[in-house]
């Protein structure tokens, strides 16, 4: 029998607690379309357990709500008057840190200022169509609800005024930096194969993993819970940071040492063995956990396909997408890293492969690409790179 669903828990919540009057999600709606901002206050009032607290059309009429208000998670576009979403998340997340939603438009620019919200501290993203949004928002309301859901539990961090994915990629001219030099790996057997799975947080653990990982790694293939259209533009922000080559995977495409591959959004991705090489499949599929792209999917073909040659790291999202496969891994001779509570956005994921028993090692986000770098060169001492 399959897992109920987020929905089918919150009915047996309802019936469990009638009566009884729960806490509800304060949420502010910032969007400088009136017929946007009533779909979404409508959407979110009709769930049981959040109210829409107010709305407003820019985000200095939002800087005085929040003051006022408190609210407990904020919803916010990107293009509006006065300031833009973007300026206006990353004085919010410096100032006063709270968990925010991004409403984005499907589209090359948005998907591309979407990943920089991300890596502000947005803790995740709708993407809405650029025609027919009031259709198209009511067909996204179970997704919206469940974000704004996330969010509430999300652990959220004050930002510091730091170099952004742009200003580290790029010097004031424009011109892309040469990247840092970093140590290499040294002999590591071409068999080896290190996969990654995440959601909800997920982009800038893997971005603080990649960046830290030497040309000659292994063969990377990730699986970040992600829409289509997104992906692209998440790849080639990694690409533009780190020495190993990040990019989409590709059907048939051979996967290569120093190269990390990201399953496209929308498609599943999983690895097969061709002789001495490993191969991407990348295919339409089904969805596997209300995913696809599935973590599930790509851990079991590595369990199947790598064996004891792969390496795992599970990092933070909601659900429990990945755990059992991940335990599949580690019984076919993996060794598997998980992200800490403490350090993770959600502890959904990981917590669910710690109870199925499939981490070997449980460590903060930035122990472990030493830790990992330390298993591949074999040293006794993880911290040893």
């Amino acid at each position: 029998m399959p897992p109920p669903s987020p929905r089918q828990l919150l009915v047996v919540l309802s019936i469990c607690f009638e009566g009884i009057e729960l806490k509800k999600i304060r949420v502010l709606v910032v969007d400088d379309s009136a017929l946007v901002r009533s779909l979404l206050a409508e959407i979110i009032n009709r769930q049981p357990d959040m109210e829409c607290i107010g709305t407003a059309n820019d985000p200095l009429i939002a800087r005085e709500m929040i003051r006022e208000l408190n609210p407990d998670v904020l919803t916010l576009d990107i293009e509006m008057p006065r300031m833009d979403g973007i300026d206006f998340l990353g004085r919010l997340m410096r100032l006063r840190p709270m968990p925010v939603v991004m409403i984005s438009t499907l589209t090359e620019r948005g998907a591309e200022v979407t990943m920089k919200a991300l890596e502000l501290g947005a803790v995740d993203f709708v993407a809405k169509p650029r025609i027919g949004v009031a259709d198209g928002l009511s067909e996204l309301s179970i997704q919206i609800v469940e974000k704004v859901r996330i969010a509430a539990t999300a652990h959220i961090k004050r930002m510091v005024a730091a170099p952004t994915f742009s200003a580290i990629a790029k010097g004031k001219s424009g011109v892309t930096l040469a990247r840092a030099p970093m140590s290499a790996l040294g002999r590591v057997s071409t068999e080896k194969l290190i996969c990654i799975g995440a959601s909800t947080g997920g982009t800038e653990a893997i971005k603080e993993i990649l960046i830290r990982l030497p040309a000659d790694s292994p063969g990377i293939v990730i699986t970040q819970h992600m829409p289509p259209g997104f992906t692209t533009s998440f790849a080639a922000r990694l690409n533009s940071l780190c020495q190993i080559t990040v990019q989409e995977a590709v059907n048939g495409e051979r996967i290569l040492p120093g190269h990390a591959y990201i399953a496209p959004g929308g498609k599943q991705f999983r690895v097969n063995r061709s002789g001495a090489n490993y191969v991407a499949v990348v295919e339409e599929g089904e969805l596997v956990n209300r995913h696809k792209p599935s973590v599930e999917v790509l851990f079991l073909s590595v369990a199947s396909a790598v064996g004891r040659n792969a390496v795992g790291v599970m990092l933070t999202g909601m659900g429990n997408d990945g755990a059992k496969a991940m335990r599949e891994m580690k019984d076919a001779g993996s060794y598997n890293f998980v992200q800490d509570e403490a350090s993770c956005i959600v502890f959904g994921m990981p917590k669910e492969a710690i109870l199925h028993g499939a981490a070997d090692d449980v460590l903060p986000l930035s122990e472990i690409a030493p830790a990992l770098i330390a298993r591949l060169r074999g040293a006794t001492d993880r911290y040893r790179v």
